[in-house]
């Protein structure tokens, strides 16, 4: 819900946003992500009036269709308070806990946190996959070490360890060799002992196969969605829901081809993110 994002900002307000979320619940999400602040690099901050203002309507909107988990995307402890009156299910942070109050407004809540592995504000970004190879040891080592200090802040702000759950940030605060690198490796963080969440659709890392713009980046998002699916993630985030659902039960119906030798019944092989 906004007029600024990477790849879709400006094309879903008012009327259009409703109807897009209706379309993407049809086509099988899961979980709908609703934010009023742009976090693509360089990005100005956005008051809480006016992220509230931004989603309000379309968040009622989604309680309201039901059999779908509501995530509002903020790193405003006063954005997530309004939102969790309403009843939304989860609060997506992209700030890696910047600001404990959030921890304490979805403690209070009883909903659940989705901590992203970020360093700094997006405005200080200077741009996606631009960061310097040598500000990771190794960057799976450091992002567990540095996510679980952050998930240690929030349990001790009163949110139980199975309420917070893991997205290792791709794309933020990394360069694209160490996006990948976190996609190669991504089984790594089941020493976590939390659900993975990956969002890797449309980003530039994915320039590193191809140097294409985001809306030409269909392909290798599958791609990058497929690979973590079968690496560990219980959820991927993406823009091209249909597309995706698609791709994902056509893999999981030929897994399921392989261990049991048969085709079972539909329902058993469909994608279930």
């Amino acid at each position: 819900m906004t007029p600024d994002s990477f790849y879709d900002g400006g094309r879903f307000t008012g009327e259009r946003a409703l109807l897009r979320l209706d379309t993407m619940i049809a086509e099988g999400a899961k979980i709908v992500d609703i934010g009023g602040e742009s976090t693509r690099p360089g990005a100005t901050p956005v008051a809480a009036e006016e992220q509230i203002d931004r989603i309000a309507a379309p968040v009622r909107h989604a309680l309201a269709k039901g059999g779908v988990l509501v995530s509002v995307d903020t790193a405003n402890a006063k954005v997530a308070e309004a939102m969790l009156a309403l009843g939304v299910h989860a609060i997506n942070d992209v700030s890696c806990l910047a600001d404990v109050d959030l921890a304490k407004v979805t403690a209070r809540h009883g909903a659940a946190l989705v901590l992203m592995h970020a360093r700094g504000q997006m405005a200080n970004m200077i741009g996606y996959s631009e960061y310097p190879n040598a500000a990771y040891g190794d960057v799976v080592e450091d992002v567990c070490l540095e996510w679980s200090k952050a998930r240690a802040r929030a349990q001790q702000a009163g949110l139980d360890r199975t309420e917070i759950l893991f997205d290792p940030g791709i794309g933020f605060a990394k360069n694209a060799r160490q996006s990948f690198e976190l996609l190669a490796r991504l089984r790594e963080f089941s020493r976590l002992g939390t659900p993975i969440i990956v969002g890797a659709s449309r980003k530039s890392f994915l320039r590193m196969v191809q140097d294409v713009a985001p809306d030409q980046r269909l392909g290798g998002s599958i791609a990058a969605c497929l690979w973590a699916a079968h690496n560990g993630a219980a959820v991927v985030r993406v823009h091209d829901v249909a597309v995706t659902w698609q791709a994902l039960s056509t893999s999981r119906l030929a897994q399921c081809l392989v261990e049991r030798r048969h085709l079972p019944e539909e329902a058993a092989c469909s994608a279930d993110f």
